[in-house]
């Protein structure tokens, strides 16, 4: 399995790295208040791939680790035997007034 993780990946890399190299041209952003900005197409994807991406991968580690806690808490507490009951006062009752 390790295998077709890893040609995969190596896939997904010359893929990109093709795409790269073919669209490496200059773009040019408008920004706010006249000012203007040159960067090259493929840097804007990852940045944007980034943006879409980090937010969603901290969030499911997030959620992950919320998983996790509460499955070894539930665990913790399925592992406890539980307590024994109270000890009933075999006493006689008091008398009413």
């Amino acid at each position: 399995m390790g295998f077709l993780r890893t040609l995969f990946w190596i896939a997904i890399t010359v893929v990109v790295v093709v795409f790269s190299i073919h669209n490496w041209t200059s773009v040019t952003l408008d920004l706010f208040g006249g000012l203007k900005a040159d960067a090259k197409l493929p840097v804007l994807l990852l940045i944007a791939f980034l943006l879409g991406f980090v937010p969603l991968y901290i969030w499911h580690h997030v959620q992950r680790w919320r998983y996790q806690r509460r499955m070894t808490e539930q665990t913790r507490l399925a592992a406890t035997p539980p307590a024994s009951p109270l000890p009933q006062d075999i006493a006689a009752p008091a008398e009413p007034f």
